[in-house]
């Protein structure tokens, strides 16, 4: 399948708020065979990239970037059932992101694909208090919270969210992996926050956690963090 035609026909379709044309398109991608979670890494990925490339590159609005991302949703709504659900693998994982119509489109198809490949998968959305996920980890021990789509103004908070579960250590071994967002876009930014992992797409999340060991993290990066909260990160420019 050529996914770059499939991709050039969608982005016109979507931008140009085409409903139908864009559900021709996935049933026509859809017919050739290919699998529903292809179809998710190699069709709405990279579309959903893209369109938030041309938001933030001020090529779109605000209105094409909304009808864009809800269109985008509602395929993704109807592709899931097509996904195939592999035996549950006894790994568990929470996904948060951003609160924001398409940060939740990237972090609902994340949730989907780990859900497939057998992972126990709570997504949580946008929108939750640092102290319910907390609460949340510390109940449903996870082997990985997966934070996606940070923005800016953001990544304080993620900093203060890993720090105060480190410093609990509510849930020995689970390791915190972040995406997409400004951690795709500031290089070794995820690092600074103190993250375990890090995984740019989808795709690459999933090979990441099924082949990281889970491990607690050390001691040399506690120190690490402490030393990081002695700076002052509002005011670095992200």
């Amino acid at each position: 399948m050529d996914f770059g035609m499939y991709r050039m026909r969608y982005l016109e379709r979507v931008l140009a708020g085409d409903r139908g044309g864009c559900r021709e398109i996935l049933s026509e991608s859809l017919q050739t065979g290919t699998p529903a979670c292809t179809i998710y890494t190699e069709l709405f990925w990279p579309i959903m990239e893209e369109i938030d490339r041309l938001y933030r590159g001020d090529k779109i609005d605000r209105i094409t970037e909304h009808m864009a991302t809800r269109i985008n949703r509602t395929l993704v709504d109807q592709l899931q059932s097509k996904l195939p659900h592999a035996y549950g693998n006894g790994r568990k994982i929470i996904i948060v992101c951003a609160d924001d119509e398409p940060e939740e489109l990237g972090a609902q198809m994340c949730s989907d694909l780990f859900e497939s490949e057998g992972w126990e998968v709570r997504f949580l959305g946008g929108g939750v208090p640092n102290d319910e996920v907390i609460s949340m980890t510390t109940g449903f021990q996870p082997h990985i919270l997966f934070i996606y789509g940070t923005k800016p103004s953001g990544a304080p908070d993620v900093r203060r969210l890993i720090d105060s579960m480190r410093a609990m250590d509510s849930c020995p071994g689970m390791r915190i992996m972040l995406s997409g967002g400004v951690f795709n876009r500031a290089e070794g930014l995820w690092e600074e926050v103190g993250a375990d992992l890090f995984a740019p797409t989808a795709r690459e999340a999933l090979q990441i956690a099924l082949t990281d060991r889970k491990a607690k993290p050390s001691s040399k990066r506690r120190s690490r963090r402490s030393r990081l909260r002695e700076e002052n990160i509002e005011e670095v420019n992200i």
